[in-house]
């Protein structure tokens, strides 16, 4: 691993340091979404410090309806090798997560069983897989027997992390990475077991340069289906590849949505599957508290929020902007006025965008300015304000309710009390804060000066 390096981003850092990208006000392509797509994904890994208490109740759709249906509530009912119990409780795992406790059954079970699962980040289920790859494994036969694609190259890697901790108690297996730039000499066979990478080098060293005999291949794990899809040439590659596998070969396909096209695909590849859904959350709005603020351009915006400030830092908030300019200007000027903000913008690599919400977290600034794309999925507990800079509306603008409802639903998180605050600077915005009150059919009021104590009762 140690001779793998993440790859740098095209981004370089200007005479000031700081990192200059893309245009704000330019449309982004279809492959810069994808990307955001796995880099989100890849932000959640590294952020995640422990499993996300998901409120979502699984619904599981087996292969056989007439076979028992099993789930466990602890790792010691799985029956596995003392040294993968070992790595799984040295990993901080003390009981299965709610998607571990329906999937483990099925993908330990004899004879092995297929599955599709629909997983949020965070709820466990890199590490069900590995289980199950783990499991599987003969660590005497020298040769790949478990296969794991993964949409991107440091994705792979986070997937690797977890292999390597999982099975540091079983020194016997061993991990090789089908990634760009690991070259290996033409005609080597790799004896590794287990197989980690993006379905490109893969698929090479499958067919290609015969590293691996796919016909040995006991376990193809697809994680991350709906990015991997949505990247160029990486669903055919994945067909081909497991086209060539043994019919016994377990198939397991992971993805955070199930939109058709992930749908259509898994069905492709995993045939006969148990299929593992997570039932919509409901919307509620119920614990949190909604006002907005009328204003009449960008500065008295600004000084509507110089205003609510006092109130808000008493707890951690987080002010959303529609663009990545908006966000940077708003932080500049809040950094000027001697407040401590932290700043979450696209341009930032992955890494440094960790480390933000890592102070932020930790409490070491108490305001994050961002954008919509890199707040999706990141779970902060004492986030107890929510401020929309701007109101989130989709490209035709209109309003999007669905990003409306994902944004402040970073507060009034675990039951807690949260509040939500709208600036509105236009006759148009009044009309978008309008529609979205009819949407979630909840009033949103008008914030005025006897409020702030209301609002200092809530941030306490």
């Amino acid at each position: 691993l140690s001779s793998l390096h993440l790859k740098e981003e095209k981004a370089k850092p200007d005479s000031n340091g700081a990192v200059v990208k893309v245009d704000d006000n330019v449309e982004k392509t279809e492959d810069e979404e994808k990307e955001d797509r796995a880099t989100q994904s890849l932000l959640n890994k590294l952020i995640r410090s422990n499993l996300v208490d998901t409120t979502n109740q699984v619904e599981v759709l087996q292969r056989d309806p007439t076979s028992p249906l099993y789930s466990v509530k602890s790792f010691e009912e799985l029956r596995l090798k003392p040294q993968l119990l070992q790595g799984v409780y040295a990993m901080g795992f003390n009981r299965p997560s709610k998607i571990q406790e329906n999937a483990l059954p099925m993908m330990l079970a004899e004879p092995p069983q297929n599955l599709i699962a629909q997983s949020q980040s965070g709820t466990g289920k890199t590490a069900a897989f590995v289980l199950a790859m783990l499991s599987r494994v003969e660590p005497g036969s020298k040769y790949p027997q478990c296969l794991c694609l993964s949409p991107t190259y440091e994705l792979a890697l986070q997937t690797g992390k977890v292999i390597e901790q999982m099975g540091k108690f079983y020194p016997e297996l061993k991990l090789a990475y089908a990634v760009r730039g690991n070259k290996l000499e033409r005609g080597q066979k790799i004896s590794e077991q287990i197989v980690i990478g993006t379905p490109g080098t893969v698929l090479d060293w499958c067919s290609k340069l015969k590293f691996i005999d796919p016909k040995k291949i006991k376990v193809f794990v697809l994680d991350e289906a709906d990015v991997m899809i949505a990247t160029q040439g990486h669903q055919d590659q994945s067909i081909r590849i497991q086209r060539m596998l043994p019919r016994d070969c377990q198939m397991l396909l992971f993805s955070a949505t199930f939109e058709d096209s992930v749908w259509k695909f898994a069905q492709k590849v995993v045939p006969d599957p148990n299929i593992i859904k997570l039932k919509r959350e409901e919307e509620t709005l119920d614990t949190i508290k909604q006002y907005y603020v009328l204003c009449n351009n960008r500065d008295e915006k600004f000084q509507a929020l110089c205003n609510i400030y006092g109130a808000i830092t008493i707890a951690q908030a987080m002010i959303f902007c529609h663009t990545r300019k908006t966000a940077g200007w708003l932080a500049a000027e809040l950094s000027k006025e001697g407040h401590q903000v932290a700043l979450l913008s696209g341009e930032m690599m992955v890494e440094q965008r960790a480390a933000v919400i890592e102070r932020f977290r930790e409490g070491k600034e108490k305001v994050l300015v961002t954008t919509n794309v890199c707040a999706r999925g990141i779970d902060v507990e004492q986030v107890s304000v929510v401020i929309n800079f701007d109101l989130p509306v989709d490209k035709d603008g209109n309003p999007d309710n669905e990003t409306y409802l994902h944004r402040i639903g970073r507060t009034g998180r675990f039951g807690k009390r949260g509040l939500a605050i709208n600036m509105v600077d236009s006759k148009h915005s009044m009309n978008i804060l309008n529609r979205i009150q009819e949407h979630f059919n909840k009033k949103i009021n008008k914030l005025d000066t006897d409020d702030l104590d209301e609002i200092e009762k809530i941030t306490n």
